[in-house]
């Protein structure tokens, strides 16, 4: 009967150990829970159900309210077994039987549950995107845009360039009859290309006056449902358009901008020859006009060496941008800065292009507290110039920087005695003498200059 009523049944002694077991259902068997017999229960379960296991022990031999717990059993084959189980004692022996229930159905319609809302809230995430997406959009567009409620013909929404083209601020123009936007014929015309979009789908454009204003305009419309409603999406466009090559205020204001910004900036093709510059890149490639950068390789100021320029042009292209890519300018007249160089890939557009925002390198020389001055480059700074300088000359910049702190450590200790410096280091007078001019270190005597000359 116990067989019957349950999916798993347990007959355990006073201590715990599995007496009897009997399942309800043949794949349980074959599923490989069958050599329980003579085991202790909590040793079938797994580590996280014993403590469960020894609460039903409990609560069966002190005669308690019985209560139902989830167990996880480890399967031979691997996995796990789920089963809800409540434990009765038996008469006075001290037995206790053990009822379980077969979970991994209900396991199964939670998982499915589970992985459907998974998958919901992936589509509501997406489709919160593409409504973020077509919104920024909408309210980006240089073309004034209305949208109109089929039924009633009011305006639903007008983005910020309608609203500055009919001169009304934009919570002003929702619900309005889009006819009253327009002088009697204008609305006639209006009226009759809606009736024609919404019957044929299309219909040609229609030119309309403004109600308050001379001013006249090409109107189209088009025809789309949202939220089981139909709407239309209606264009305005001005039929006295600015002439050719005159650019809005607020586009003359960002050029004007970009031409006054202390840093410089190039704009190159895709084969990265120079499209146009500002004033600041004329000064750091000592250029006098922008006709003597146009049409030049940018490589010809950019760059340590031609690996230097091809490890910034394959980080733009994998990547779009780049940032605070560390190089130097070389000036026409021979000067060179360290800068540092931020740039963008623009694909989409009439014509691809690439911009390259040019600044000088900020060096900040850190002191310790002992007032020696750390190496001008960490070990960090210098593998990273890894693909960007060969190795000689890693080695040769290294070598130096060692070199020009160990005299600057030895002059410290000796008080600027330099021939004490030169034996500190091993060195020959005339030696010292010839690393202090190389390295600019202070001024030499005269018959320092002499030995340094010889050396």
């Amino acid at each position: 009967m116990i067989a019957a009523a349950a999916d798993i049944a347990l007959i355990l002694d006073q201590d715990g150990v599995i007496q009897d077991v009997a399942f309800g259902s043949e794949d349980l068997q074959k599923g490989g829970f069958g050599p329980w017999q003579g085991q202790r229960w909590v040793d079938t379960v797994t580590v996280e159900s014993r403590t469960k296991v020894e609460q039903l022990l409990k609560e069966a031999a002190d005669s308690g309210t019985p209560r139902w717990r989830e167990i996880s059993h480890a399967a031979p084959r691997g996995g796990t077994l789920l089963v809800r189980y409540s434990a009765v004692r038996l008469g006075d022996n001290g037995r206790v039987v053990a009822i379980g229930r077969d979970l991994r159905a209900i396991a199964n319609l939670q998982q499915r549950l589970i992985a459907a809302q998974q998958s919901m809230e992936r589509e509501y995430a997406r489709l919160r995107h593409a409504e973020t997406r077509y919104r920024l959009l909408f309210h980006l567009a240089a073309e004034a845009v209305l949208i109109v409620d089929v039924s009633t013909q009011k305006i639903v929404e007008a983005n910020p360039s309608a609203a500055q083209l009919l001169g009304m601020p934009a919570g002003r123009l929702v619900g309005k009859p889009i006819t009253e936007l327009f002088a009697d014929s204008g609305a006639s015309a209006v009226q009759n290309l809606l009736v024609a979009v919404r019957g044929a789908g299309w219909a040609d454009d229609v030119r309309a006056r403004l109600a308050n204003g001379e001013q006249e305009f090409s109107v189209s419309a088009s025809i789309f449902r949202q939220e089981n409603a139909s709407h239309f999406l209606l264009r305005l466009a001005s039929l006295h358009n600015e002439p050719s090559g005159v650019l809005p205020r607020a586009k003359s204001k960002l050029l004007k901008v970009v031409d006054s910004m202390p840093d410089a900036l190039v704009v190159t093709g895709p084969d990265h020859t120079v499209l146009d510059v500002n004033p600041a890149f004329l000064d750091m490639a000592q250029l006098a006009t922008e006709e003597q950068a146009r049409g030049e390789p940018l490589d010809r100021w950019l760059g340590r060496n031609a690996v230097d320029f091809s490890v910034l042009v394959a980080n733009l292209r994998e990547y779009g941008s780049v940032r605070n890519f560390s190089t130097v300018v070389h000036g026409e007249f021979g000067s060179i800065e360290e800068v540092e160089i931020s740039a963008v890939a623009v694909i989409n557009g009439e014509q691809p292009c690439d911009g390259f925002v040019i600044r000088h390198a900020r060096h900040r020389e850190t002191v310790e507290p002992t007032g020696e001055k750390q190496l001008p480059r960490s070990v960090e700074q210098l593998t990273g110039l890894v693909g960007r300088v060969s190795l000689k000359e890693l080695v040769r910049e290294t070598t130096d920087v060692i070199e020009r702190l160990c005299i600057q450590a030895a002059l410290t200790h000796t008080g600027d005695n330099r021939a004490s410096a030169a034996q500190m280091l091993g060195l020959s007078r005339q030696s010292l003498y010839a690393k202090l001019r190389r390295f600019g270190m202070g001024d030499l005597g005269p018959d320092e200059a002499e030995d340094a000359e010889e050396s």
